[in-house]
């Protein structure tokens, strides 16, 4: 990289090398009209005459070179997948919004590969958390003003796409279990919530039905729902190990895939997912009733998705499984929460 002086009306197509203060004080405007590394064009020459600029300082590409604006566009197109948009290059740095509310998917090794080459900044937000629409998921610059066209193919060559996942409309529908319910001696608190929690993704609330504690009954009211094709059945309650809990029994009578029983995320360890034909059944212990945030939500985020999760995923879940303290919830609020229902 070399810089040199050009006149202004020699500049056009070359970069500046540095900001082009302009003070307007009829506007009262003061600051940077042009910014360093601006490709001049035609029609900036005159607005830089009005500045009182003749003479330009400006950067003179070298073989095998790349301007940081040239450089961060080139990782831009990339790393932008499906429900993304993109904003920039500014003074080299691109960012990346949500287009639609959605669950945010990228392989994080990526990044962290990226990020090897010290000259390269990228930041994300975690993967596979729900986001909103015109949210910021990522954001990436080169550090300095010129970066060599090798570090550029390196991170072209290792980059895959960042998306935001749109969510499905499913049906969901509740199987609330438990002798104390069904006879009304206690109500129910688990429907409003639930309503309240599809309602996010969009969803249709497809039922309830209340049932006592024998494996047959829970078996039946399950049964009914997948005959209408309901998406997804949550049953809540009777998922301990005391020996009258009979809903992972019933779960595993219907399902033609128990897809992981136990899941290390407190609270709600006790978490249960299975599949039969094209429909999800879950188990979900008590502590969803009592806790705005347990692993349900995190579940419920993949499914509404269409990303399932496997059992060795699953068990990779301890880090950042660990909820925080809240004075709002009977159980603490999970860490892992990007969201209030």
């Amino acid at each position: 990289m070399k810089v040199h002086t050009v006149p202004v009306s020699e500049s056009v197509g070359l970069h500046l090398s540095h900001d082009v203060t302009q003070v307007d004080v009829v506007n009262g405007f003061k600051g940077a009209r042009f910014c360093r590394g601006h490709q001049i064009r035609k029609e900036d020459v005159p607005i830089l005459r009005s500045m009182g600029r003749e003479e330009l300082a400006v950067l003179l590409l070298e073989e095998g070179e790349v301007h940081e604006d040239d450089a961060s566009l080139r990782l831009a197109r990339c790393l932008q997948g499906s429900g993304l948009m993109l904003e920039g290059p500014s003074e080299g740095k691109c960012s990346l919004f949500a287009t639609h509310r959605g669950l945010l998917s990228f392989d994080e090794e990526v990044v962290h590969a990226i990020n090897e080459d010290t000259d390269w900044v990228l930041a994300t937000l975690p993967p596979n958390i729900s986001v909103e629409k015109g949210e910021r998921v990522a954001s990436f610059r080169i550090a300095p003003l010129i970066v060599k066209e090798d570090q550029v193919a390196r991170v072209e060559k290792l980059a895959t796409p960042v998306s935001v996942l749109p969510f499905r409309p499913y049906s969901v529908a509740l199987v609330t279990t438990g002798r104390e319910i069904a006879e009304g001696l206690v109500q129910d608190a688990f429907e409003p919530q639930l309503r309240k929690k599809i309602q996010f993704y969009g969803a249709s609330f497809a039922g309830h039905s209340v049932v006592g504690d024998s494996k047959d009954e829970i078996t039946k009211a399950v049964r009914s729902f997948l005959a209408e094709e309901t998406s997804i059945i949550i049953c809540t309650g009777g998922m301990s190990i005391d020996v009258e809990d009979r809903t992972p029994e019933a779960i595993v009578n219907i399902a033609d895939d128990v897809i992981f029983r136990g899941i290390p995320v407190l609270p709600g360890s006790n978490l249960m997912l299975a599949r039969t034909n094209e429909s999800y059944i879950i188990g979900a212990p008590a502590c969803v009733v009592a806790c705005h945030h347990t692993s349900l939500d995190l579940i419920l985020d993949r499914l509404f998705a269409g990303v399932v999760p496997t059992q060795k995923e699953i068990r990779r879940w301890g880090v950042g499984g660990l909820c925080r303290s809240c004075t709002t919830c009977f159980y603490p609020v999970c860490s892992f929460a990007s969201r209030m229902h």
